[in-house]
């Protein structure tokens, strides 16, 4: 199958023909499809005909009904649940079944356990001594982090800030080209077209010299942009390349729990991360939906560790044979200096991870700030408790104000986003659109002092279902620069007021039906 992308290029059209055969994927799609059904089908046939069986089957309910309300989740993802079981009698416990529940298999969890402990260990205490005599309240912040992170404090990192994709591409092209021992990358979005295929043309040169060049991409991310054995392809570069989480039709959670996570670890001294995919409209040179906004960021130091062994961890999970994981993949930079602290950190679904990170990084950021709290976010799709925090944190009189898109990518998504403003304004939260286009910018600024910039939406996919990571900072020169950043995108937004809230009662239906789904979105 062949399929036609046409894409504007310096305001002139281009047209690209792509190979691109989905059989593998439309595969799965069915046969999950089929297994749901099946089972589905089975059991209503068993209460049909097997006597009292729906005796069992309405038990079943009753304790499935009480099995939510008693769990730890988060009241804003048990509504959607609660009405399935009880509007869906069988169908809907049969789905809660399948896919509430995020069961890890013995060999992965113990996979995962011996990758944690074969990475690098650091010891924080006198760090954190340092970091509580200055600031106890900064201190406490970053304890939390590492302790539900299972993330590290670092100093002595150096920050370079982008503020466009296009900003990041060069830099990125250089540093990878100066690579002598090792380049891991891994990416939601992969897709050929100038930003990949610069890139790829380093990696084929280094691995031909010697490197070891890993890559990992999400299979359902890069679903329509990369053929289905695309792992194959690199391969015969002598890149070792692996699919996040296969897609092979199991009735389960794999739809969910993407790796939505930007990684590049290079000699395991530079790292990148932000919200910046590897496709061609992350640096403008395709416009999809006005001006693409987004940021990176380029560490060098320790820090670095911690992307490189996020990388090996998704990597090993993924692949059959682990990875080996040396010392010299952490190589120590004690010739560094620099002011700040910073710590990069990993988020997830549980029970990979028993909180979620992204969401108290972000909610500590607002309940410590005295200020001003600056977020940038392509979507905003949030529970109750995080509303909560943002109203909080205005209606004591903080400058809250966040940055969304004035280009919509998905237009029902785009409502539900937009059905969060009254609330939000309603407590004195000012809210953006970037006029320009999309903004794809994670980024989160509170008091000039503390700052978070990875792959972190305000919505439920980032915050309860994806593989992420992000970057915090506390007193770090890049800080500033994030800062004038945001205060140049202000410029270039539509301050949305009253007025702009109208819309009609067909509108405001369809917003209130979809919020209650809005967690399994």
């Amino acid at each position: 199958m062949k399929r036609i992308f046409r894409y504007n290029v310096n305001e002139k059209e281009v047209e690209r023909e792509y190979n691109y055969i989905p059989v593998r994927y439309i595969i799965a799609i069915l046969i999950t499809v089929f297994e749901v059904a099946a089972m589905i089908g089975i059991v209503i046939a068993l209460c049909i005909y097997v006597p009292y069986f729906y005796v069992l089957c309405y038990l079943t309910e009753i304790a499935c009904v009480i099995k939510i309300i008693a769990s730890d989740d988060n009241p804003d993802y048990k509504v959607p649940w609660l009405l399935f079981v009880m509007i869906l009698p069988i169908a809907g416990f049969m789905l809660y079944f399948i896919f509430y529940s995020r069961m890890l298999k013995k060999k992965y969890v113990k996979r995962l356990k011996t990758l944690k402990d074969n990475s690098y260990h650091k010891d924080d205490t006198k760090l954190f001594e340092k970091m509580y005599s200055e600031n106890p309240i900064a201190a406490s912040q970053a304890k939390m982090l590492c302790n539900i992170a299972e993330a590290h404090l670092f100093t002595d990192t150096k920050q370079t800030y982008f503020p466009l994709g296009e900003d990041m591409h060069p830099r990125l092209l250089e540093d990878l080209e100066k690579a002598e021992k090792f380049i891991y990358m891994e990416y939601f979005i992969i897709e050929e077209g100038k930003f990949w295929n610069s890139i790829l043309d380093v990696l084929k040169r280094k691995a031909t010299a010697g490197v070891d060049v890993k890559v990992v991409y999400d299979d359902v991310g890069c679903m329509m942009t990369l053929p289905g054995d695309y792992c194959k392809i690199l391969k015969t570069y002598g890149i070792e390349a692996t699919p996040f989480s296969r897609l092979k039709g199991n009735a389960d959670s794999e739809f969910n729990n993407r790796s939505h996570r930007k990684i590049t670890v290079i000699d395991g001294k530079v790292g990148y991360t932000g919200g910046i995919n590897l496709a061609d409209e992350y640096i403008n040179e395709v416009e999809k939906f006005g001006h693409w906004k987004d940021t990176g960021i380029r560490l060098e130091g320790e820090a670095v560790w911690e992307l490189a062994k996020l990388f090996l961890i998704d990597f090993g999970i993924n692949v059959k044979k682990m990875p080996d994981i040396k010392a010299e993949l952490f190589p120590a930079q004690s010739e560094i200096k620099e002011k700040g602290y910073i710590i990069p950190f990993g988020d997830g679904p549980h029970p990979l991870y028993e909180r979620r990170v992204g969401k108290s990084v972000i909610q500590n950021m607002l309940n410590n700030a005295t200020r001003y709290v600056y977020m940038t976010s392509p979507y905003l799709i949030i529970d109750n408790d995080l509303c909560l925090s943002i109203e909080n944190a205005a209606l004591r009189g903080v400058d809250v104000r966040i940055v969304v898109p004035h280009i919509p990518d998905k237009m029902i998504i785009f409502a539900m986003t937009q059905s969060f403003y009254k609330r939000l304004m309603d407590a004195g939260v000012h809210i953006y659109e970037y006029e320009p286009g999309f903004i794809h910018a994670k980024s989160y600024l509170a008091d000039d002092e503390y700052a978070m910039i990875g792959t972190i939406n305000l919505d439920y996919r980032s915050l309860v279902h994806h593989f992420e990571n992000g970057v915090w900072m506390y007193q770090c020169e890049t800080i500033g620069e994030l800062k004038n950043d945001i205060e140049a995108t202000f410029d270039k937004s539509v301050k949305v007021t009253p007025d702009m809230l109208k819309k009609n009662l067909i509108h405001r239906i369809i917003c209130a039906i979809v919020r209650i789904f809005a967690p399994m979105l």
